[in-house]
This record gives structure tokens, C-alpha cells and sequence, in this order.
């Protein structure tokens, strides 16, 4: 059973697509007009302008696709039922830190795209904001376990293009580093529910009530307050072009 069968079930309602990050995914696209959306959830940055095929292997996330989105085939990344270079281009975005075999996923990214592979995905050679550092660092290693490096990905598609992606303050796609300024939110589990990572740690309770704690207190402002007057910050998150030819 796909981990979002089980965590996904309200995941579209706190995982709405941002604006800002989704005109930085569609300028990484180029020219692409008919690409495949591995891993696809529930459609989040899908281009409406271009012609799109999504391929998701929980059928929870699939349910909560628009009527108005893409076909979705069930399906995974590492055995995409395309014959070669039928798109022209692959997308995978926050998802390759949940595929079983991320190597073969990768190489079919490429295997079924004719010019580029997009990738949004999370490095773990970046630092690790507050929220981790201080109060979940066992995430820190469940991360550097699932996430791709950059080395990684240049030893799979050779020259790579990397741009940082900043995430605003008002982020609306609710993944883990998009309320660093507002974290009250991280207490409320509906919003750790669409956040893998909490699903994975062996017991978050304690974390959570540091955090409560501190902003109880105060010490959490103390500490980071000077966050607050940022408007947005960048946390690690990378969008990744591998041109084909």
C-alpha cells in the first residue's frame, strides 16, 4: 500500500498549489508540450496550457484529483507504461524520496522523455531549518537517507541545471518547510497530516511539545523572531533540468 493511501485522505485540502512556485516549474518546463507527471498526488502544478498525463500509485490521491485534471494512470515510477520518448518531457515534483527504487525511477523519467527532466525535490546538502534542527531531528536523517543528492542526480543524468526555489511566508502548498513563519501551524494535525515526514518519525510527540512550549513561553521568538521580518527564505528546496540532448 502506497504511504499516501494512508496519510493522503484530506492531503488536497492543505496541499493547494502556490502561485510563485508554480510559475518557476513552468519556465523549467521550456517549450515542453505534452509531459508525464510522475508521482503526480493530486495534480498540484500541473500545467492546464500543455497536454499532461499524470501516473500516481495511490488511488487516494487520485480520488482527490479535479474533475478537470489529467488522465492519471496508476501507476509507479520505476515501470512507467510508455514506450520511449513519448512525451517531451518528464516532471516529478517533492516525490522522489518516496519511490522504492529511485535510480530506475529516475532512468524512466528520461527513458519516456525526449528533451528534459523536471524535478522539484528537496536537497539534503542544505541546511536544515528551524524546525528540524531544533525540534525534529530525526528528520534530518530520515532525509538524508530518501532525498536524492545533487551528486546523485548528476551521476544519472550527467550536466544538470539547479535552481533554488525561495518559499514564501504565505505559502499555500502545506509541505514541510512552508509555514517557517508561522508556526503555530506545525501543532495542527491537519497540517502535519499532509506532511509525510511526521508520518515517518517514530514518535513526534515531544517535538510538538517543545514547540508549544516555546511559544508559550516565548523562547520561540527569542530564538527566531527575526524570521518574521523576512519575506520569504530558502530552506533547501531545488527545482532540477536535465536536458536530454
Amino acid at each position: 500500500m502506497s504511504l499516501y493511501d494512508s496519510i493522503g485522505r484530506d492531503y488536497a485540502s492543505y496541499r493547494r498549489p502556490d502561485p510563485r512556485i508554480a510559475r518557476a516549474i513552468s519556465a523549467a518546463l521550456g517549450e515542453a508540450h505534452a509531459i508525464v507527471n510522475v508521482g503526480a498526488g493530486a495534480g498540484s502544478y500541473e500545467p492546464r496550457d500543455r497536454a499532461v498525463v499524470a501516473v500516481e500509485p495511490s488511488l487516494t490521491m487520485i480520488r482527490q484529483r479535479p474533475a478537470d485534471a489529467a488522465p492519471a494512470v496508476q501507476g509507479v515510477a520505476s515501470a512507467l507504461p510508455f514506450r520511449d520518448a513519448t512525451f517531451s518531457a518528464s516532471l516529478a515534483l517533492l516525490t522522489v524520496h518516496h519511490w522504492q527504487d529511485q535510480r530506475r525511477g529516475l532512468e524512466e523519467l528520461a527513458r519516456v522523455a525526449r528533451d528534459r527532466v523536471v524535478l522539484f525535490t528537496w536537497d539534503p546538502d542544505e541546511g536544515h531549518f528551524w524546525l528540524t534542527r531544533e525540534y525534529f531531528p530525526e528528520a534530518i536523517g530520515l532525509d538524508r537517507v530518501t532525498m536524492p543528492s545533487m551528486a546523485d542526480l548528476r551521476r544519472i543524468y550527467g550536466r544538470i541545471e539547479i535552481r533554488p526555489v525561495s518559499i514564501p511566508h504565505d505559502c499555500s502548498d502545506g509541505f514541510m518547510a512552508a509555514y517557517w513563519r508561522r508556526p503555530e501551524a506545525y501543532l495542527d494535525p491537519g497540517v502535519r497530516s499532509a506532511i509525510s515526514t511526521f508520518a515517518k518519525l517514530t514518535d513526534p510527540g515531544p517535538g510538538l511539545q517543545r514547540l508549544a512550549d516555546d511559544l508559550r513561553s516565548g523562547e520561540w521568538h527569542r530564538r527566531f523572531g527575526h524570521l518574521l521580518e523576512r519575506s520569504e527564505i530558502d530552506p533547501g528546496y531545488r527545482l532540477v533540468i536535465a536536458d536530454l540532448h
